[in-house]
């Protein structure tokens, strides 16, 4: 479905909003003269977005706008003054309920959403919530936007997207930080660093393709390979042992815990 309506991205400029546009054009759901992009200065983003509008003025961007899309930091928001009362507004932001965004634009047709950094290789993970004013056809175009950055996913709670912030939202961060260590204890094993990297990043960005399939169970792997009894299972059971899964839980309540205090 190629969407019609005229899509305005403020933070237009910035890595998030810049890969949103040039990702809907590549994808062909949209053209880039439905765009404008506004942002701080008149640097542009690292991205051609071939026929988009570009403007430093957001009260200019909202009214030639069918769809308002916030992708600034929640920080800035406190800063930022728009009338999108009769607006869909979609919000990337971290942090930044509905309400408030209700309270500040007047929007009542408003949908949170988390993508993350992954969206510059289209292979982003995105949930996103709408609130009832948004309409079936509205709901369409939120999945096509995201669909062209990887895949989108409808919540039905808004504390889902609060929570996904720090899951999902943490794009290749968690698998980064699995790499590293895996590097680490190769290097400290006496093995060169350079294959140590090429050797974690095969394991981590290759392997796991194992359960990237949409019929696999990352948790069928974990118990086959510990009903092995093999090595795999004593690295395994060893970090189990060490209470890994609450290593993990601590990580995302933290995250969790920030992304509430960001728009404070």
């Amino acid at each position: 479905m190629a969407i019609n309506a005229t899509v305005g991205i403020i933070g237009g400029n910035g890595w998030l909003g810049n890969t949103m546009a040039s990702a809907a054009v590549a994808s062909g759901v949209m053209d880039g003269r439905r765009l404008i992009l506004s942002g701080r200065t008149d640097r542009r983003g690292a991205l051609d977005v071939p026929g988009a509008t570009h403007t430093r003025n957001n009260h200019e961007l909202v009214a030639k706008s069918d769809i308002v899309i916030l992708s600034v930091r929640p920080e800035d928001f406190a800063d930022l003054h728009i009338d999108a009362s009769d607006k869909l507004v979609i919000s990337v932001m971290a942090g930044v309920t509905a309400q408030d965004i209700a309270t500040r634009s007047g929007a009542t047709r408003i949908v949170r959403a988390i993508p993350n950094a992954a969206a510059s290789i289209r292979h982003s993970f995105t949930p996103w919530f709408a609130t009832p004013g948004v309409s079936e056809a509205d709901k369409r175009i939120v999945q096509e936007l995201f669909d062209a950055c990887g895949e989108g996913a409808e919540v039905l709670q808004e504390a889902h997207i609060d929570y996904c912030v720090g899951m999902t939202g943490s794009g290749a961060a968690f698998p980064a930080l699995l790499a590293q260590a895996l590097q680490a204890h190769a290097v400290a094993q006496g093995l060169p660093a350079a294959f140590a990297a090429r050797a974690a990043k095969g394991v981590v960005a290759q392997a796991s393709q194992l359960f990237a399939r949409e019929d696999s169970d990352p948790g069928a792997i974990v118990r086959k390979m510990i009903e092995y009894r093999g090595t795999t299972a004593a690295a395994l059971q060893t970090m189990l042992d060490q209470d890994f899964n609450r290593i993990i839980a601590s990580g995302l309540d933290a995250a969790a815990r920030k992304a509430a205090s960001l728009a404070k």
